[in-house]
Parts: C-alpha cells; structure tokens; sequence
C-alpha cells in the first residue's frame, strides 16, 4: 500500500515520516456559546484526508486520524479525571460502508470512557457544506437523543465550521439531563 499523504510505499495509511511530519496536532480551543470545542488540526492542513470520508478509503484514514489524536487525548483525559465519561458522536450515520464519526468516537473507549454509538441521530438529513450560515440556521439537524440521562458526555464530530451543529446537539442533550463537558472535532474551518 502507499501513504495517501506522499504515496511512499506504507504498511500504514499515513507513513510515520508524513505522521511525524505534517500531521502534528496543533490543538486548538474555540469557545461556542457555553460549548468549549478542542479541535486537533486546522482544517486546511487535512482536508485533502477529511474529503475522504466520502469513499472507502476514508475508514482506513478516519481510524488512524482518531488513533493520534483522539485516543491519546482520552487516555490522559481518563488519567485525570475521577469519574466515568461518556462519548456521544454526532450523527454515527453509516455512509459509504462506515461512519466517520463513529470511527472517533470507538476511538475514545476505554474503561472510563465508553461511545454511545447511535445515540444522537438528526432526523434532518440536510447537509450544510458551502451553505451560508442563514441556510443552516433556518434547517436545523433535528436531532434525536436515545443515549443514558443524568450523564457527563463529550461530544465528538469531525469538523466544526460555524458551530450551529455542536451547539444544536448540546441543547438536545441539557434537555434529556446530560452534562456536556466539551466537544471534540478533528479540524477547525475556522481560519
């Protein structure tokens, strides 16, 4: 196989030289609301590999994009923290054989922090990329809650753009009683 960043021959969907290299993460806080959002990457460092997440490939990439910067992140989050956590990905929808989000989010399981896998789906399925901001505040996601009440949750989703989506599914989980501590995304649109 070849590394999808350089195409050098790669055992590993990204090799430990682009790894090392180019995909360092620059965390990166931007306040939403009352929502905290901690994004690893800016989004024009990875977007050539977030595109992916429309073809086969995007598994292999979207797993080992969560395997540096959201398994890690957990694992110290866990080590510090006294209490269990819950992880809640936006919209695990399953699109071309897999779902990015879902791929995140089992990325986060540990014995302190367990995914509620399908647990906050939007039964709007409108998508918002290149719409203006009016366009997604007029057609929210609608999304409904199944997970546990009474909770402490970390939200997780790929991307955060304007931020109506987070903020959208907060307030869906304050009204079933579950406490948001932060969200979790890959990249940051915001340049």
């Amino acid at each position: 196989m070849r590394c999808y960043s350089c195409a050098k021959l790669s055992i590993d969907i990204l090799c430990s030289s682009c790894r090392e290299r180019l995909f360092v993460p620059s965390v990166q806080t931007r306040r939403i609301g009352t929502l905290d959002v901690i994004s690893f990457y800016r989004y024009t460092a990875l977007e050539p590999l977030l595109l992916t997440k429309h073809k086969p490939e995007g598994y292999r990439v979207y797993k080992r994009l969560a395997e540096m910067t959201f398994r890690p992140f957990i694992e110290e989050f866990v080590e510090h923290d006294e209490g269990m956590v819950y992880i809640v990905g936006v919209d695990e929808r399953v699109e071309s054989g897999y779902s990015h989000t879902a791929l995140l989010s089992h990325a986060m399981k540990t014995e302190m922090s367990i995914p509620q896998h399908a647990s906050l789906m939007a039964q709007n399925r409108v998508h918002y990329a290149g719409k203006p901001l009016q366009y997604r505040l007029d057609n929210p996601r609608d999304f409904r809650y199944t997970g546990r009440s009474g909770v402490d949750v970390i939200l997780v989703d790929d991307i955060i753009t304007t931020g109506i989506t987070l903020q959208e599914a907060q307030q869906v989980l304050l009204s079933h009683d579950v406490n948001v501590l932060f969200a979790l995304t890959l990249a940051d649109a915001k340049e």
